[in-house]
């Protein structure tokens, strides 16, 4: 079989639909108990963002232009470091098929070594036993079978099946995956985005969403979202019968109504008629309703022009949207947070645009990169605020309009202490230096919960437990939340502390915030200021900052 664009279309989002509706058993294998942004769902959201674009493209395509549009689509969408390497592994695909009509088993072979080696530069210190792993030796152990062009379905098959052994070794070089018994979650992703496109390549059929067999809405929920072509009757209207002595019976009018339109409800009871049609002729319908008495509460509109002006309306909030701004200083942030006082403390802070997002809640590269175009500077710095969230940031640097550089934030607190480190005097350089140092002066602390038991990096957690985090690492479990914050603040205190925040978040009440601050306040020396600062942030119940 010869890849053509069209197969290669319906193929991608064949595999697009596999891992959204196989998204949460992925998900299910991670091993890390806390809640956060899981594979499954970064890489169903990643290869999702190239579904409507390919939809759009023709059967005339070539496979480079539909490689090109998934691949860039998907660089937009990335979320999570799942989802950027996932999008890395289709960029490698659409440089290596770049002005080919088709492809034969060696071209695809070619362009998926350039996806693997682009996803392996994107990781400083590449970890083996990850969907790295099973890209790689999933490629190396089809490779001759590549060198002599052929059937790329047969190769695609072949990768498939070396890359499930690589999947299944994964445990051997990972330990957390052998305590926990499950194999690598974003191995795992790839596989079945590949398997999806195989059902097109080997069956001809496109696997069907989930949402795509759901039943679709009644026609009267419907409509807003029908183009106005479809709109057969332009006026929506309402109206209520006041019955007269002499009213006949209301399946007569709703018989009318039938006659005139669609959409027809009436609603019939001792006193009133409650009237509802979409028709072109809205003054035989109250005509006929006067018929059966007086009426009241009388509301005609044209669907036509309400449909038109929420189109114009959605336009001109994506134009403003993504339009970018022009520069007007030097220097300006984008801060990632979530929790209204979370944000509120970055924008005090100094940062110029806030992409609300986090754990459990990964932004897209687009979502950062539209952030950077609305921030008014000429250099822009960036702060992820998340490890899963700084790869997708540094997609969006080679894509912006201006300079960018992402600090390697990867707590809340890293990205509070960085801001506060700006020296306004300094230059660009000098500053990139002095918010990257203030990076390792602070201590980071979250309190949170396990949604899943577990066995990770020593500690045996059951679900529902408190987990106490030390800069992005589990150090105890704990089933007391205010136990926890003390025994964690302790911890991370030194004889140089001088200065402590705490952030309680969504799911912590003031009274039991300002409760456990007065106990956290008698077991920390009085040296120390201590900021207690209600963050509204999601997932953890509290997030601490040491300096």
């Amino acid at each position: 079989m010869i890849l053509t664009g069209k197969l290669l279309r319906d193929a991608v989002i064949s595999g697009a639909n596999n891992i959204y509706n196989q998204r949460q058993t992925v998900d299910e294998l991670n091993v890390f108990p806390v809640p956060d942004g899981d594979t499954g769902t970064n890489m169903s959201m990643t290869i999702k963002n190239a579904v409507a674009e390919l939809k759009n493209t023709p059967d005339g395509a070539t496979a480079g232009e539909v490689a090109k549009t998934a691949a860039s689509a998907m660089l937009r969408g990335a979320r999570g470091n799942s989802g950027v390497i996932l999008s890395l592994i289709f960029r490698g695909l659409s440089k290596g098929l770049s002005g080919k009509e088709t492809a034969d088993a060696a071209e695809l072979s070619a362009a998926l070594k350039l996806g693997v080696d682009a996803a392996y530069k994107s990781v400083m210190k590449p970890t083996e036993g990850t969907i790295l792993t099973v890209a790689r030796e999933g490629w190396e152990n089809t490779a001759e079978l590549g060198v002599s062009g052929g059937d790329a379905a047969i190769f695609l098959r072949a990768f498939v099946s070396e890359a499930e052994k690589s999947l299944a070794r994964t445990p051997e070089l990972l330990p957390a995956l052998k305590k926990a018994g499950v194999v690598d979650a974003g191995g795992k992703g790839l596989i079945v985005i590949i398997e999806g496109m195989l059902a097109v390549l080997e069956g001809g059929e496109i696997i069907r969403s989930e949402d795509e067999v759901k039943p679709s809405a009644p026609a009267a929920v419907a409509a807003s979202a029908a183009s106005e072509e479809e709109i057969k009757y332009a006026y929506c209207t309402e109206f209520i019968v006041n019955k007269d002595s002499s009213a006949k019976d209301a399946t007569a009018l709703r018989a009318y109504l039938e006659t005139i339109g669609d959409c027809v409800v009436v609603v019939d009871d001792e006193d009133i008629i409650k009237v509802h049609v979409h028709s072109n002729h809205p003054g035989k319908a109250i005509e006929e309703g006067l018929k059966f008495g007086s009426l009241t509460k009388m509301k005609i509109e044209n669907m036509k022009e309400q449909h038109n002006n929420i189109i114009k309306a959605d336009e001109a909030v994506q134009a403003k949207r993504k339009q970018p701004v022009p520069p007007e200083k030097e220097i300006g942030f984008v801060a990632v947070a979530a929790g209204a006082g979370v944000e509120a403390l970055f924008r005090d802070l100094g940062a110029d645009s806030i992409v609300r997002g986090g754990q459990t809640m990964n932004p897209s590269t687009e979502d950062i990169l539209e952030a950077i175009g609305q921030t008014p500077a000429h250099n822009v710095f960036v702060l992820p605020n998340n490890k899963n969230i700084i790869m997708a940031a540094e997609q969006a640097v080679a894509l912006a309009d201006r300079n960018v550089c992402v600090l390697q934030s990867r707590t809340i607190p890293q990205g509070i202490s960085a801001m506060m480190a700006f020296d306004p005097d300094a230059d660009f350089n000098a500053n990139r230096s002095g918010m990257t140092e203030a990076l390792d002066r602070v201590g980071s602390g979250q309190i949170t919960f396990a949604v899943r038991d577990s066995e990770y990096d020593g500690h045996k957690i059951k679900q529902g437990e408190i987990l106490a985090m030390e800069n992005g690492k589990i150090v105890f479990t704990e089933k007391d939340i205010t136990k926890s914050l003390i025994k964690l603040t302790k911890k991370l205190v030194t004889s140089s502390s001088s200065y402590i925040t705490v952030l309680y978040g969504s799911d912590v009440t003031d009274e039991d915030a300002n409760a456990a601050y007065e106990a956290l306040r008698a077991k920390i020396s009085s040296d120390i200021d201590i900021v207690l600062v209600n963050g509204g942030q999601p997932v953890y119940y509290y997030i601490i900052s040491v300096e």
